[in-house]
């Protein structure tokens, strides 16, 4: 989940590093770092702070350094806990070549113990650092770079991508790549090396994304690409046709509340673009009319949060499609049992197109030739390069760790396809998929009407007294429950307050011992008659054993807005909806919660934007 940058070129590299790596922030912020070749003599200098990346720049402007050739970093613990030992850039025993990685090298305690054993002396905690060590070895016995590098990658497992620079190789910059993003900006006499085109954007037109399992020896005007055998790879350019967009907070405290009230304008957006290209989906997705008709299940992968919107539609693609749809935990997928389907659409949903275990887990779809789709939020991401289709959220850049537009997001985008998919069957007429285009309009309006109701409320006195309350559990039935587990996980995100999460109906299976007045509940209502009976029950018996009660409800539904001790009624919409109209209201709530508790909102403690490990 690292941020890498690298430059080598005609002009001195710091400031270009540091932007790029406050574009990639998001991927890290535990520690940072910065190295360069000295412009006069080819020396190694470097400088590394714990923390944030303005604790390094501020530390750089002490101590000024730069040069031509230059690599920085941003960093998310895995291997070692956030100190300046640990921080990246790493190195080998002499200082004279220098190592940022994201990634996990599986082998690295054998790799450790077997140059310890040769007189390699470590001072981190770091996998990066064997990596380093290693190549030190390996230049000693090979008699070019070359050679040496196809030894290195060969010698390393797990998935990684890493940038080296040599005092020995002043003109070179060293990139490899294996299962972790890692792309290449062409300029003129300069190349922008960084592990999301992000970092580049705006300052070149000309992307190199380097195949799985290959390095590349970069100068200033040339690269050479190899795979890990040695053998030569051609050079294939795209064009970068996205522009790199800062707006800012625009008035808010945090980019968070921002992104909180950018939701409906994301919808709207996001439903506009989808039936801008209705016509022509299937060719997006990557099937084909026929294809799409012969249907018979729907599987939707992914984590966190996005796992919890592929939980909501779930019901979607069952209640519309009427064919049965799974929703898979990427993280757990690869290690169960498998039974390929081709006649199953699989679907990877993913804000950044980047998450690890997603992408591991099409791969091995995808190996299978199987049908693969990629539902992520942007446009230049592996996920969208690797799957035989895709389609694009319209969120916009999201900067806050913890997602709100791109979930709400992604689930209009689903329930737009579930609708899509059943007119493609002959299940709804196009005057039934207009009207689920208008709820989804309607959805996004209760959305940020419902915060303005209760805005007041919560910012004057709610906030502060919910502040208090050290653990909560939340409950829901149907397509609020996954919903449930969204908010679970927010309060816990941005929090760090204990949530824990149950279907309703399990209350009476255990985690009603629970339940107590110090245990706020939050119970999140359905507008489907007899699944609404069944949660007035289960808030009944929380009222029973003295809990406190939280209570996002629908309008009408007054027997279980009686039970509550807190209330939050929400307008009308499609019942398979609810869970988006509730979303602006739920965030806007746990936001002002984590604010009144002074946690680093947008940069939660121990969590990254882009979780690119497994």
């Amino acid at each position: 989940m690292c941020g890498i940058v690298g430059y080598i070129g005609k002009n001195y590299s710091r400031n270009f590093v540091i932007d790029g790596l406050s574009r990639l922030e998001y991927r890290g912020y535990d520690s940072a770092g910065f190295a360069c070749l000295n412009q006069t003599d080819n020396r190694l200098l470097y400088a590394r702070a714990v923390g944030q990346l303005s604790n390094l720049v501020k530390k750089i402007e002490e101590h000024p350094i730069d040069g031509n050739v230059g690599i920085g970093h941003t960093r998310w613990s895995t291997h070692g806990v956030s100190s300046q030992e640990n921080a990246h850039p790493q190195f080998d025993c002499e200082k004279t070549l220098s190592i940022i990685h994201n990634g996990i090298i599986e082998n690295h305690h054998e790799l450790r113990e077997s140059l310890k054993v040769t007189g390699h002396v470590f001072h981190s905690d770091t996998d990066t650092e064997i990596i380093a060590h290693l190549f030190e070895t390996l230049l000693v016995t090979h008699t070019n770079l070359k050679s040496a590098v196809i030894d290195l990658v060969n010698s390393l497992e797990g998935a990684y991508a890493f940038i080296s620079i040599l005092q020995d190789h002043p003109d070179t910059m060293l990139l490899v790549r294996r299962r972790s993003p890692l792309c290449i900006g062409i300029g003129e006499d300069e190349m922008f090396v960084a592990s999301d085109l992000l970092a580049f954007v705006g300052k070149t037109k000309q992307v190199l994304f380097l195949p799985d399992q290959s390095f590349a020896l970069v100068k200033k005007d040339m690269i050479e690409l190899y795979d890990f055998s040695g053998a030569p790879l051609p050079i294939v350019l795209q064009d970068i046709n996205i522009d790199w967009v800062s707006h800012g907070k625009q008035g808010h405290e945090h980019y968070m509340l921002k992104e909180i009230y950018e939701q409906k304008t994301a919808i709207f957006a996001t439903v506009n673009f989808l039936k801008s290209i209705s016509a022509h989906i299937w060719d997006h997705i990557g099937l084909s009319s026929d294809q799409a008709k012969a249907l018979n299940s729907v599987s939707l992968v992914g984590c966190g949060t996005s796992w919890h919107a592929g939980r909501i539609a779930q019901f979607f693609f069952e209640q519309i499609c009427m064919i049965p749809t799974r929703s898979l935990l990427a993280s757990e997928f690869r290690y169960m049992s498998f039974f390929p389907d081709t006649n199953s659409l699989y679907i990877a949903i993913s804000q950044s197109g980047e998450t690890a275990d997603t992408l591991e887990a099409l791969r091995m779809i995808s190996a299978m030739q199987l049908p693969t789709a990629a539902l992520t939020n942007v446009a230049s991401s592996t996920m969208v390069r690797e799957a035989d289709g895709f389609l694009l959220t319209q969120a916009g850049q999201e900067v806050a760790v913890a997602s709100t537009k791109a979930f709400s997001t992604q689930v209009a985008a689903l329930f737009w396809l579930a609708h899509r998919l059943a007119l493609e069957k002959g299940i709804i007429t196009k005057v039934q998929m207009e009207l689920a285009e208008e709820d989804l309009l309607i959805a996004a309006e209760v959305l940020e009407n419902s915060i303005e109701n209760y805005k007041i409320e919560i910012i004057q006195s709610l906030a502060r007294k919910y502040a208090q309350y050290k653990k909560s559990i939340f409950l829901g039935r149907h397509v609020s429950y996954p919903f449930a587990m969204e908010a679970s996980l927010k309060l816990k995100e941005v929090a760090y307050i204990f949530a824990q999460c149950y279907p309703a109906g399990e209350l009476k299976h255990g985690p009603l011992a629970l339940v107590d007045s110090e245990t706020p509940i939050f119970l999140f209502s359905h507008r489907d008659p007899l699944i609404y009976q069944k949660l007035v029950s289960n808030a009944q018996e929380v009222k029973a054993r003295n809990g406190h009660l939280i209570v996002f409800a629908f309008e009408g539904q007054a027997e279980l807005c009686d039970l509550a001790d807190l209330v939050f009624i929400i307008p009308n919409v499609h019942p398979l909806l609810g869970p988006l109209a509730m979303t602006g209201l739920m965030q806007f709530f746990v936001y002002h919660i984590a604010l009144q508790l002074g946690c680093a909102i947008d940069k939660p403690r121990n969590l990254a934007k882009s979780v690119t490990v497994e």
